[in-house]
């Protein structure tokens, strides 16, 4: 099969809603292939790996069918396959957002004095209060 162009093979794909936005993503830096950044006319092969940043999310891809016309969700799902090591960031990621929508933060480092204090006087008031709550039978 002929090499196609990467603006192309990205709407094919259903990366991008429209093959603008996919030749604009291009322009502008989010898409690399084999490491390099690419232009929107440059053209892959099978076998080659292509980088996507959309928005916090990135996902490399090896290229493993090539199409010049968008088919369905399904058509586009054998034409890639996302690397593990993609996967597993992502998931990282995506956990990591849902824990701080939720309120929680994962700690940069260990907790200061301060910290430590506040954490003992908080396990102390609970204490106290599960002792005092119990009623003899």
């Amino acid at each position: 099969m002929s090499p196609v162009r990467i603006d192309r093979w990205l709407w094919a794909a259903r990366f991008f809603k429209t093959r603008s936005l996919a030749k604009a993503a291009v322009e502008g830096g989010k898409v690399h292939v084999d490491g390099q950044r690419s232009k929107p006319a440059k053209t892959i092969r099978i076998g080659q790996t292509v980088e996507v940043r959309k928005g916090s999310v990135e996902m490399t891809v090896l290229v493993k069918d090539l199409a010049e016309q968008r088919g369905s969700a399904q058509i586009a799902q054998t034409l890639y396959e996302e690397t593990p090591e993609s996967i597993e960031k992502r998931e990282i990621l995506s956990s990591r957002r849902k824990m701080e929508r939720a309120g929680l933060q994962v700690p940069s480092g260990r907790p200061s004095k301060k910290d430590r204090r506040d954490l003992r006087k908080l396990k102390d008031r609970s204490e106290h209060f599960t002792d005092t709550d119990q009623t003899p039978d």
